[in-house]
């Protein structure tokens, strides 16, 4: 069994967190990281993520997430927001950067530029929104693969009123809208009912198909 599958089949969704154990700087760090280069449809990367570190505001958040003790007793709390829309000033911010970065314009990409404003033209507000949320969760899923990689837990958390943490955060003025929370931490295994128990999967035969 390779490290990473046996790092995979180690972590689990933490229920319970010991609040005396900081995460530390450098794991922190090669998680957001992980997250940064997450691919994401069209390059855009339509999200950021806030690492919340004040423990009022963790209290707050804690209130309006179904009352989650990771929340505020994990070592770190990420909040991934997305874009509350794909506008065309976001478009050329992205497109932009990748010329700059690049150094050179390449015609194809321009056109794809011009198409990419038409489709996303095309939509509501509400269709773009949806669009950003999805890919939040191509980093999430490479956050918690980095997590399990550092032996650091973690527990994807959807339970929780957006319009609610939203407010607490302020997202509003920045345009974001969050979508899903990500303590980070180590587990205290003594009163957390899931540590321990075997972790269930579908076996791959009801999982994966091979279509020749």
């Amino acid at each position: 069994m390779s490290d990473l599958i046996a790092k995979l089949n180690w972590r689990y969704a933490t229920k319970k967190y010991n609040p005396a154990k900081v995460l530390e700087q450098d794991k922190l760090d090669r998680i957001l990281e992980a997250i940064r280069l997450a691919p994401t449809s069209s390059g855009l990367q339509p999200f950021e993520v806030l690492v919340v570190k004040n423990p009022d505001l963790r209290a707050k958040i804690r209130a309006v997430a179904w009352n989650q003790q990771g929340v505020s007793e994990a070592s770190h709390l990420l909040v991934f927001a997305a874009w509350d829309d794909i506008t065309e000033e976001r478009i050329d911010m992205m497109f932009d950067m990748t010329n700059e970065q690049r150094g050179f314009i390449n015609e194809g990409w321009e056109a794809y530029r011009k198409q990419l404003k038409g489709i996303v033209a095309s939509r509501t507000l509400e269709q773009n929104a949806e669009a950003a949320a999805r890919q939040v969760y191509i980093a999430l899923g490479l956050a918690m693969v980095a997590a399990a990689f550092e032996e650091v837990d973690s527990t994807p958390m959807e339970g929780f009123d957006p319009k609610a943490v939203d407010e607490i955060l302020g997202l509003g003025e920045r345009k974001l809208k969050s979508v899903v929370i990500l303590p980070l931490g180590y587990r205290e295994a003594e009163g957390d009912w899931l540590a321990g128990l075997k972790k269930v999967r579908r076996p791959m035969n009801q999982v994966v198909s091979e279509i020749a």
